[in-house]
């Protein structure tokens, strides 16, 4: 279990540090089109050389249909939906509201659910949706008579960003669950590799940017945005369980935020940190019930 915790923790702290990571590489003078390509594409080239390398001196295999494969590449569009979205977010809004319309996932993903189940949430969701919205204000400044400017364009990316990414929660969990976790996240990420790299063409390839300082910056992104949250989330998140595991990730939250502030000296005021305090209490108390559940189950059990 402690084991899991770490791993989760160290995931979600690693998704966090990435929207400084981009500001620094737009401050560079580097693209959008650069950031994402880079990402993907070292990551790709680190994942799969890991599923490589597991084939040649491991006997273990998990076979799966062309079919499921596919699945799983076209999945990672949503992924690579993403990346493009909230990068596009953190080129016009400050790196820590960024971070907060992503985290709007939370709320989003329930009203998905809610809409395809045809049920009307619960008492305990209504109440997240609330303290996150409440937080997100507070967050935001929203309250404050010193309004920040914020662009509105990149808040509507930021937003679309987080409707994506409670896409790709929501269908996650359905494909390729048997596969070992650097190969499953392999295929999501040729997806989004793909996706991306129609979008925007690999010109960074052949216009010197690589060795202009894009390569360190692509590196850093692929190792903290593609290589260590799946894997380390794929070998955590069955030891912790999903309720434990989604308020580790809350972590992802403050670390932006702090980063933000440390790294890119963004001013983050005293209610922005109780917007964010919020937010985190509403993750908490959207997951406590499955948590105690899950507990008192494996009490029954013992």
């Amino acid at each position: 279990m402690f084991r899991g915790i770490v791993l989760v923790f160290l995931g979600a702290c690693s998704f966090g540090v990435l929207s400084t990571f981009v500001k620094l590489a737009y401050n560079e003078g580097f693209t959008l089109g650069d950031v994402t390509g880079t990402q993907v594409l070292f990551g790709l080239i680190v994942l799969w050389t890991i599923v490589l390398l597991r084939k040649l001196f491991s006997s273990k295999s998990n076979s799966t249909s062309f079919r499921e494969k596919i699945k799983l590449v076209v999945m990672g569009t949503s992924t690579g939906l993403v990346s493009i979205f909230y990068y596009k977010s953190v080129q016009t809004v400050p790196a820590s509201i960024a971070i907060l319309l992503l985290m709007q996932f939370t709320w989003m993903s329930l009203v998905i659910e809610a809409i395809m189940k045809r049920r009307l949430p619960t008492r305990t969701q209504l109440g997240t949706v609330t303290l996150i919205l409440l937080g997100t204000a507070l967050a935001g400044r929203l309250f404050s008579a010193d309004l920040p400017d914020f662009d509105l364009i990149g808040i509507g990316y930021g937003l679309l960003a987080a409707f994506c990414y409670s896409i790709f929660l929501m269908i996650n969990g359905a494909v390729g669950n048997h596969l070992h976790p650097a190969t499953k996240s392999a295929l999501i990420l040729t997806g989004a590799c793909v996706l991306i790299l129609t979008v925007f063409p690999p010109v960074f390839l052949v216009n010197g940017a690589l060795t202009s300082g894009l390569f360190k910056w692509g590196l850093i992104l692929a190792l903290f945005g593609t290589v260590i949250p799946p894997l380390f989330y794929a070998y955590g998140l069955p030891e912790t369980g999903l309720g434990l595991g989604a308020i580790l990730s809350a972590a992802e939250l403050p670390v932006a935020v702090l980063m933000s502030n440390i790294i890119l000296g963004e001013e983050v005021w005293a209610v922005q940190w109780l917007g964010v305090a919020l937010i985190l209490v509403a993750i908490v108390l959207s997951n406590i019930h499955s948590l105690r559940k899950k507990r008192s189950k494996e009490i029954t059990l013992a």
